[in-house]
């Protein structure tokens, strides 16, 4: 994690209208080059980016979002596209007046970041992780066929994660974003945007093989792209120190065209202070985050959010 001694964390609801968008802000008081926003998959949410969140606050604050419909954030009746969904991300940059935030998107996040990118010429880095979705395998069998594909070579604390994400999105509204997602065509819309990228993927992300990344660059106005190896299509999870190492380097204009990163400097340590107190603490906060979901507690959302967090960053706050 990063090297400050504390982590500040606050959940807050952010409205639009009728619409709301839920916002886990961190910071550790380290020196605040760049803010961060980051914005997860479909039928997922800010749980993602557990591990990242906390190491990217070393270099700034962090805005991780739950979009309308996922993570317990109720569906604002509106189509879940990739346009709507940019609204609330821009709304979000504007409230708390970002300046030249660095975007991160996840999966599906990458369609909302590259909408956003469109939109504000102003942004000048970001970073698409494991974008989807290819062209040439844009329906719901075969993407159903590639996530399996990819799962497989994940963890089952991933597995899990997903499952009780999946679970508070709901069917519905999961099979009502998903054909807007298997329809936009971030190949024909990434060079709209204006700003430098950062293009991410694992060794075994089949979701997001590397033939989509080869046309993402060819078509945007200045990309990179890197692979980390022993990495599936939740590399912000699982190969979270990974991908904070290269979205640093992507920002400070340190970073080679094109690489990869073996996993043994990307994944995720052991945690540093692990006990059956922090196991008993993570998992207890984990699950109240997601009851209180469920019942539309979003005051006991916010607490569990921020006890979760807290808890894992004192698991692997450094020895010393």
């Amino acid at each position: 994690m990063a090297d400050s001694s504390s982590i500040d964390v606050q959940v807050e609801t952010h409205r639009r209208g009728a619409v709301r968008t839920r916002v886990t802000r961190m910071s550790t008081g380290a020196r605040a080059d760049r803010a961060f926003v980051l914005i997860a998959g479909i039928g997922v949410a800010a749980t993602y980016f557990e591990f990242l969140a906390p190491l990217l606050a070393g270099r700034g604050e962090v805005f991780a979002l739950d979009l309308p419909g996922f993570g317990g954030v109720p569906a604002s009746g509106e189509q879940p596209t990739a346009a709507f969904f940019a609204d609330q991300v821009e709304s979000v940059l504007d409230h708390y007046d970002l300046v030249d935030p660095v975007l991160l998107g996840h999966s599906m996040g990458t369609q909302v970041v590259t909408e956003v990118l469109a939109r504000r010429p102003d942004l000048s880095h970001a970073v698409l992780v494991s974008p989807v979705v290819d062209e040439a395998e844009a329906n719901a069998l075969v993407q159903a066929v590639r996530f399996v594909q990819s799962t497989v070579r994940e963890s089952l604390h991933i597995a899990l994660l997903a499952v009780s994400a999946y679970l508070l999105c709901g069917v519905l509204y999961f099979f009502e974003a998903l054909p807007h997602m298997l329809r936009y065509r971030i190949s024909d819309r990434v060079g709209a945007g204006h700003a430098r990228l950062l293009l991410l993927r694992g060794e075994f992300d089949r979701p997001s093989p590397r033939r989509l990344h080869s046309r993402l660059v060819a078509r945007a106005r200045s990309a990179r792209r890197w692979e980390i190896e022993g990495a599936a299509h939740c590399v912000v999870n699982s190969h979270a120190v990974g991908v904070a190492r290269l979205v640093f380097r992507h920002i400070d204009d340190d970073l080679g065209p094109k690489g990869r990163m073996p996993a043994a400097e990307a994944a995720v340590p052991p945690a540093t202070h692990a006990d059956i107190s922090m196991v008993l603490g993570a998992v207890a906060s984990r699950l109240a985050e997601w009851i209180s979901a469920a019942r539309k507690d979003e005051n006991g959302v916010e607490r569990a959010k921020a006890r979760h967090a807290r808890v894992l960053w004192r698991a692997y706050r450094p020895k010393g």
